[in-house]
């Protein structure tokens, strides 16, 4: 099959991945390229993947990209997807333009986020407005889809898988060490995961691209010192070196996490998480993995990461191989060759 894959504007598609969409998108090509689909993806300059693909730049590489020239640069894919040879498009773009203007092409839009972004949103109630025959809608979990119901026709699940094979390590679980990884931001609570780890009277090292340098300078750095440790911006060829030596692994979306892709990421390596109850966390983190803290205080995810601790790696480890990348890219093929047949029968 003939893929357009339209990627977010926000980064270039590249290692060390600038947050999970990012790392979900080379996942998702690479799956596909390797199945012998043939691929083209619109993005930013820059973007790079491990297999022979044709990347389509659309935007700078470097810089910031607004949400105009983001709007500006989606739109200008979607010129380019109508100008080629396309057969079925992949929407990983969270921008509005596809649904304007690719209606007619057979396309499958994965839910990364809640039903939060406003200029998508303004399409989809647009009185009058209804899904095409042959557009397939995938979450990334059943609480993400719920939150999309009322607005969507109907909404199939694929959880997000990782590399399981990616996520070894020889390295050791340090005696009273946490752990945490992702984009520093104030939606994902690192401040919250520094006072509960010092709570829990444990140390906390932790790694992620700093997307948010004033929050850094408001909330984190002056919650470092002894017993914290920020190792920077890791790939994933380090990344699990760092969270096999946790004993805990802290989960802390302050938003309505649509998934966590860094906490199945831990879990892959054996490690227990403790993680606040929001959006999918109950979903993927069941008892037999971790625990989830009762309130959304530093203090209930003290007590948590206090229980998560003792569970068993093994098992912990055997839940988490059920989010494997190649089982989610097989969901996605599945519903983009339903798009392709449903474009082929009139709609009654």
């Amino acid at each position: 099959m003939r893929i357009a894959v339209l990627t977010h504007m926000v980064h270039p598609v590249r290692s060390p991945y600038s947050g999970g969409l990012e790392m979900h998108t080379a996942m998702t090509v690479t799956r596909l390229v390797r199945a012998g689909h043939d691929v083209t993806v619109y993005a930013r300059r820059g973007t790079e993947f491990d297999v022979p693909v044709e990347v389509v730049p659309v935007l700078p590489a470097e810089g910031h990209a607004d949400e105009a020239s983001r709007d500006a640069g989606a739109a200008d894919a979607c010129a380019r997807v109508l100008d080629s040879d396309a057969e079925a498009v992949l929407n990983n773009s969270l921008s509005r333009q596809p649904l304007l203007r690719l209606r007619d092409l057979p396309m499958l839009t994965v839910l990364h986020t809640p039903p939060t972004i406003e200029p998508v949103l303004a399409v989809l109630d647009e009185p009058g407005w209804t899904a095409p025959n042959h557009h397939r809608w995938a979450s990334v979990s059943a609480a993400n889809a719920l939150a999309w119901r009322h607005r969507l026709p109907q909404t199939d699940v694929v959880p997000n898988g990782i590399e399981l094979h990616r996520w070894r390590s020889d390295a050791l679980p340090v005696p009273g060490r946490a752990v945490w990884t992702g984009r520093i931001t104030q939606e994902k609570g690192l401040h919250l995961a520094l006072d509960a780890a010092r709570m829990a009277g444990m140390e906390l090292h932790f790694a992620g691209p700093l997307s948010d340098p004033a929050y850094f300078e408001r909330e984190i750095r002056p919650r470092l010192g002894a017993g914290t440790r920020y190792h920077g911006h890791l790939d994933h060829r380090r990344l699990p070196d760092l969270l096999a030596t946790g004993e805990v692994y802290l989960a802390t979306p302050l938003w309505a996490e649509p998934f966590g892709l860094a906490t199945v990421e831990a879990m892959a390596m054996g490690v227990p998480v403790a993680a606040l109850l929001t959006g999918a966390m109950g979903e993927i983190v069941p008892q037999q993995a971790g625990e989830l803290a009762v309130h959304h205080t530093a203090e209930a995810l003290a007590d948590a990461a206090g229980r998560a601790r003792g569970r068993d790696r093994a098992a912990v480890l055997a839940w988490a191989c059920g989010f494997d990348a190649d089982t989610m890219v097989a969901g996605y093929e599945e519903l983009l060759v339903e798009a392709r047949q449903a474009l082929a029968v009139p709609v009654r």
